[in-house]
């Protein structure tokens, strides 16, 4: 369909979810000096300006990254939501609207460029034509300095199966479909399934939202009975489950590294209690053994 833009929700309490537990998959891949791959299926635009008709119309991020940026004492925080916060603050003064007031945010491929290292190598792809031209002139920087980035106009679904298995062994994919049409939820896991296949030693992430809880527990189904072992989930909500729009939303790893269930442990409760003490929920789970 592409209509789908995020720049009507970028900052929201789901893409803090989002960007936290990838920032933190990311960051641990860095510990070995192996190189790793790092596939994004659906991009967007790689940038977000806070101030545009867009973000003002649906101000999402005043449930997220807003309320993360006005807490005062950010000393208390957890280290995951520290290191967030502060590539936040880098994205800002990147983008040239540095400063304490809040004006901008990172979309995934940033958070990725901005923890890839020289050896490190990236695929980026985006099929919404309006997009992929603001992704462009968002990583024009970083591709300049690695030219391992690459950037395709193409369906993220099928570069999940295409790009597979990387070179390097070693890998990060993210897959964050838009869900426009019902039939994504159902594609995205059967295409995770069959990645999985081809490369069973990388680590996965697929980003959901809770519009339909039915579609979430199918999807849980689903990877439950698929054979893959070590999935865990991760699940923030700021109301109860409505039929409003989404009221929470969620990461389902694959392969996650050892120590972010104990830092979700950390970062989960933080999250109700500060962006969503009277309704606000989490789950955090071992979907699947090891």
């Amino acid at each position: 369909m592409l209509s789908y833009q995020h720049g009507f929700h970028a900052g929201n309490f789901a893409d803090v979810l989002k960007h936290l537990v990838s920032a933190q998959i990311l960051l641990y891949l860095t510990q070995k000096d192996k190189p790793f791959f790092y596939l994004d299926t659906h991009s967007g635009s790689g940038g977000y300006k806070l101030n545009t008709e867009q973000a003002q119309k649906t101000v999402e991020y005043t449930n997220g990254i807003g309320k993360l940026w006005a807490f005062q004492n950010q000393n208390e925080l957890p280290d995951s939501l520290k290191t967030y916060l502060q590539l936040i603050h880098n994205f800002q003064s990147a983008s040239g609207v540095g400063g304490t007031e809040l004006n901008a945010y990172p979309g995934s491929p940033w958070f990725a460029q901005h923890i890839l290292r020289q050896q490190d190598r990236a695929s980026l792809f985006e099929l919404h034509p309006t997009e992929f031209k603001n992704l462009i002139a968002n990583t024009r920087h970083h591709r300049g300095e690695c030219k391992r980035i690459k950037l395709f106009q193409e369906d993220g679904f099928q570069a999940c199966l295409s790009q597979l298995p990387p070179k390097e062994r070693r890998g990060f994919i993210l897959m964050d479909p838009p869900y426009e049409v019902k039939t994504d939820y159902d594609k995205a896991v059967k295409t995770l399934i069959n990645a999985y296949k081809k490369f069973a030693t990388g680590t996965y992430a697929l980003w959901y939202p809770v519009v339909d809880r039915n579609r979430i527990n199918r999807m849980e189904k689903q990877f439950i009975e698929s054979g893959i072992q070590n999935i865990q989930l991760f699940e923030f909500g700021i109301d109860a489950d409505s039929t409003k729009g989404m009221q929470s939303a969620g990461m389902i790893v694959i392969n996650p590294p050892w120590t972010l269930m104990q830092q979700m442990k950390l970062t989960l409760p933080w999250l109700k209690q500060h962006l969503a003490p009277e309704n606000g929920h989490f789950r955090q789970l071992q979907l699947v053994d090891e």
